[in-house]
């Protein structure tokens, strides 16, 4: 008899605990729903993600980025919500000896969301979702937790059943918060946008090298990185939206949309970089960007002598910084509304962004653009500068290998060697292939599509069977070759030849 009692005690343990780990999955389903319908679209999830991202040490970012790349976000929301289940189950356990303590231990969990969501939402709308949380995690608990006094087969069967439907409806929930503003992020104002044809004749598209496997000379608004640090990107209401340009200017200006929809506009092939891509990453892309080039904006303000810095700062609060005299030096500096052809994606920055040739995204290319400030050059730090990475980043020259892919084995006899090089702003001059310990042996180079676009580039080698090394270089429009030191991403890019080993058969 006495085992069977503290076998029926282990068992009720369980179904305590698996009561906590429902009703905290209702939490985070009503919150979902909720949050969906609200004006802002707000999200408990990422919300309390974000506050991780803000508060989590700089060496743990750079693992994120380097070891999961573009699925850092859904790596992070999907540890919010097994933490928030696993202290659910953790509070069902305390809800066994103590139904207040259990229930209390909700109420911190809500206190913790309201406190993530109201720093960038409005007080009402974080109590609301957090509130939602709160009734639905207490409800369930409360309900599954008196199904568990029954005897032990009728409150088995009993438990089971309740228990599966609040999970799928709290599921229901979910998918239904999220696909509500989903829906409003990505119909609605963007689709309604006709970018005006570009003031001067755009260049003709360069033309892709005929490899298989090779980046194409434009990734597609699909396929282009994404690394920043919204987990979920904004919304932004195009109807409220405004553009300022503040701080040390003769005066201070604001635009809609429709206004800067109507001014003049450039289009511009330029390649940007994330300075967390290591050598031969992937955090890398070239774009057709349509915009108005940012000195004219700026000029319509007036910049003061002493602004040497300017700021962008998103909708999310995300800020950037790089030296005014990027503007007028002669490299592409736009405000972007355009990538490839159509309105910028969401994803990607709608309704403007920042682009500016030669300098790495953390710098120069905020997305949903609120404000841009002039300022000096000491008295503002943007959002990645005191988190150890440096204050001035230069896009580096550097050289990809795309085919072979490393660790692959291929067949003997001619096989093509090729990838992409790049240095905005000073161009791509040769790029050079060693295999082995041979001769640097240089490469054929696809079309040049500007000194601020990466370039295509290709080798054809007899492969003979074995293991081999292959290497490769670019030399930039300065002459310079880029060097042979290996540097990780931080504090300002990483450099170094690309290697790959490849098997031969």
């Amino acid at each position: 008899m006495a085992r069977a009692s503290v076998r029926y005690t282990l068992v009720k343990r369980r179904y305590f605990a698996l009561a906590g780990t429902v009703a905290a999955a209702a939490a985070l389903g009503f919150g979902e729903l909720v949050g969906g319908l609200l004006p802002g679209g707000t999200s408990l999830v990422v919300s309390v993600g974000a506050r991780v991202i803000d508060a989590a040490p700089p060496f743990v970012k750079d693992f994120a980025v380097a070891y999961l790349g573009t699925s850092d976000k859904p790596a992070l929301i999907v540890g919010v919500i097994v933490f928030t289940l696993a202290f659910g189950a953790l509070f069902g356990l305390i809800a066994a000896r103590n139904r207040a303590a259990g229930v209390a231990g909700f109420v911190l969990l809500a206190l913790v969301g309201f406190l993530a969501m109201v720093v960038s939402q409005p007080a009402w709308e974080a109590l609301l979702v957090a509130g939602a949380a709160l009734i639905a995690a207490v409800f369930t608990l409360v309900v599954l937790l008196r199904v568990t006094t029954a005897s032990a087969d009728e409150g088995r069967r009993r438990f089971l059943r309740q228990a599966g439907s609040l999970v799928a409806l709290s599921g229901l929930a979910a998918v239904a918060g999220r696909s509500i503003v989903q829906a409003a992020a990505t119909t609605g104002a963007r689709n309604d946008v006709t970018l005006a044809p570009p003031v001067t004749q755009p260049t003709p598209l360069a033309t892709s090298l005929d490899v298989a496997g090779i980046s194409p000379q434009y990734v597609t608004n699909a396929d282009f990185y994404r690394i920043d640090t919204s987990l979920a990107a904004p919304k932004v209401n195009v109807d409220n939206w405004k553009l300022s340009i503040t701080g040390m200017v003769d005066t201070p200006l604001e635009f809609t949309f429709d206004e800067l929809l109507a001014m003049p506009m450039i289009e511009r092939d330029v390649t940007i970089s994330c300075v967390s891509n290591e050598v031969g990453g992937d955090l890398i892309g070239n774009a057709r960007w349509q915009g108005i080039v940012l000195g004219d904006l700026l000029n319509q303000a007036g910049v003061q002598n002493e602004a040497t810095q300017v700021v962008g700062r998103s909708v999310d609060g995300f800020t950037v910084g790089f030296p005014t005299d990027r503007v007028f030096d002669g490299r592409t500096a736009l405000l972007a509304v355009g990538m490839n052809g159509e309105p910028l994606p969401i994803n990607h920055g709608f309704p403007a962004r920042l682009i500016v040739a030669g300098l790495y995204g953390y710098v120069s290319a905020t997305k949903w653009l609120s404000e841009i400030e002039l300022t000096t050059w000491d008295a503002f730090d943007a959002y990645w500068v005191p988190r150890g990475w440096a204050k001035k980043a230069p896009v580096k020259t550097e050289s990809r290998i795309d085919v072979p892919v490393k660790n692959r084995t291929i067949t003997a006899g001619k096989v093509p060697i090729a990838g992409v090089a790049w240095a905005p702003t000073r161009g791509i001059q040769k790029v050079e292939v060693q295999i082995d310990d041979g001769p640097w042996q240089t490469a054929q180079l696809g079309d040049d599509d500007g000194t601020e676009s990466w370039r295509q580039w290709m080798l054809e080698w007899n492969a003979t069977v074995g293991t081999h090394r292959l290497r490769v270089r670019a030399t930039d429009g300065t002459g310079t070759t880029q060097t042979e030191d290996q540097v990780p991403p931080r504090p300002d890019g990483a450099s170094g030849w690309h290697t790959v080993t490849v098997d031969v058969t």
